[in-house]
C-alpha cells in the first residue's frame, strides 16, 4: 500500500494547476511502475488537500450565487478527478516500459462515527483566510468559522476516526483481477449510517494516512510505505540535535511519539498511520520520499523509517 500526500500532486511552489498535477502525477507514477517491474503488487492512495483547498475558493467566490458544494461532494470530486489523472500517468508509464498491466480508480467511502467528538467541536482547519463579511456569508450557509485574529477568519471542520473502509471489498476484487488500484483518496469520503442502515455523507475530513493504514489492514498489505518529501522521521527536528530515524521497533517508535518528536500537522500523523498498521499486521511499515520507495519495498529496513514489529 502506497500513501501519496496531496502535495505530491502539485508542483514544488505547492501550485495546483492542471498542467502542475499532470507533471506530479507521471513523476510519482513512475516509481510506481518501478515497484510494478520489480513484480510488486501496488495500491495507492493520496492526499487530496490542494485539490479540495480549490474547491473551496470556488465555494466561497460563487456563495452569493450559487450553495456551496459540501465537503463529502469535494471530497468525491477530487478522488475521481485525482485517480483519473494517476491512472493516465500509470498507464502511459507502464505501456513505456512494455509493462501489460491495468488500472482502476475506486470511488471510496469511510465510516465515521456520528457522536464522534469532531462534530461536536470542530478543529480541523481547511481552507484560505477570509475577512469577517465574507465569512459570514459563508456561515449563513451552516458552515463554522473562527475569528484567527490578525489573518481573518478560517473554517474549521470535523476530522472524525475513520473505522471501516465501506468499498475495501471492491478494492479486494480488482486486486484479485490484477489491476493496480487508487483507492481512498484523502481519508475516503467521510459517510455515516442512518438509524435505518442507509449511508449519508458527512461535513467532515479524514486523516488520509490515517485511511490509508486502515485500508492497508482491510486489504491484506504486506507493507505499508508513506510517501512524503523527506527521506525519513527525525528525532529532534530543526534542532542541532537532529537525528533521522532509520530502522526502529514498534514500542520504540511509540515512546518517540509519546515524547514529542512528530508535529501533529506533519510526520506526526504518518507515524500514528504507520505504527497502526504494524500494530495491527504484525508487518513493517516505512516512511521515506517517493524517490526511494523502491529500496524501501524491495528490500524493508535499507531505506527510511522502517517500523517493525517487536
Amino acid at each position: 500500500m502506497l500513501a501519496l500526500g496531496g502535495n505530491a500532486m502539485t508542483n514544488a511552489d505547492g501550485r495546483a494547476r492542471v498542467e502542475d498535477q499532470i507533471a506530479a502525477a507521471e513523476v510519482a507514477m513512475a516509481a510506481v511502475a518501478e515497484l510494478i517491474a520489480h513484480d510488486v503488487e501496488v495500491v495507492i492512495t493520496h492526499g487530496n488537500g490542494p485539490q479540495v483547498g480549490n474547491l473551496l475558493v470556488k465555494n466561497e467566490l460563487a456563495a452569493a450565487v450559487v450553495p456551496p458544494v459540501p465537503l463529502d461532494w469535494c471530497g468525491a470530486s477530487t478522488q475521481a478527478t485525482l485517480g483519473f489523472v494517476l491512472m493516465d500517468a500509470l498507464d502511459a508509464e507502464l505501456a513505456r516500459r512494455g509493462v501489460d498491466k491495468r488500472s482502476a480508480a475506486v470511488v471510496t467511502r469511510a465510516l465515521v462515527d456520528p457522536n464522534d467528538p469532531g462534530f461536536v467541536k470542530p478543529t480541523k482547519p481547511i481552507g484560505r483566510f477570509l475577512p469577517a463579511d465574507e465569512a459570514r456569508l459563508l456561515v449563513d450557509h451552516g458552515e463554522t468559522w473562527e475569528d484567527r485574529g490578525e489573518k481573518g477568519w478560517r473554517r474549521v471542520v470535523a476530522s472524525p476516526e475513520p473505522l471501516d473502509i465501506l468499498d475495501a471489498a471492491a478494492v479486494l476484487e480488482l486486486i484479485r483481477a490484477g489491476f493496480v488500484v487508487v483507492a481512498n483518496g484523502g481519508g475516503g469520503i467521510p459517510v455515516v449510517r442512518r438509524e435505518d442502515g442507509s449511508l449519508s455523507g458527512v461535513e467532515a475530513v479524514i486523516d488520509k494516512d490515517l485511511g490509508a493504514a486502515l485500508l492497508a489492514v482491510l486489504v491484506d498489505a504486506d507493507v505499508l510505505v508513506v510517501a512524503t518529501d523527506v527521506p525519513q522521521a527525525v528525532l529532534r527536528y530543526g534542532t542541532p540535535g537532529a537525528e533521522p530515524i532509520g530502522r526502529v521497533t514498534l514500542s520504540q517508535m511509540q515512546a518517540y511519539a509519546a515524547e514529542g518528536h512528530f508535529a501533529s500537522g506533519s510526520m506526526g500523523p504518518k507515524v500514528d498511520a504507520v505504527c497502526r498498521f504494524v500494530q495491527g499486521t504484525d508487518l513493517p511499515g516505512v516512511i521515506t520520499s517517493l524517490d526511494r520507495i523502491v529500496d524501501a519495498v524491495v528490500e524493508v529496513g535499507s531505506t527510511g523509517t522502517a517500523v517493525v514489529p517487536d
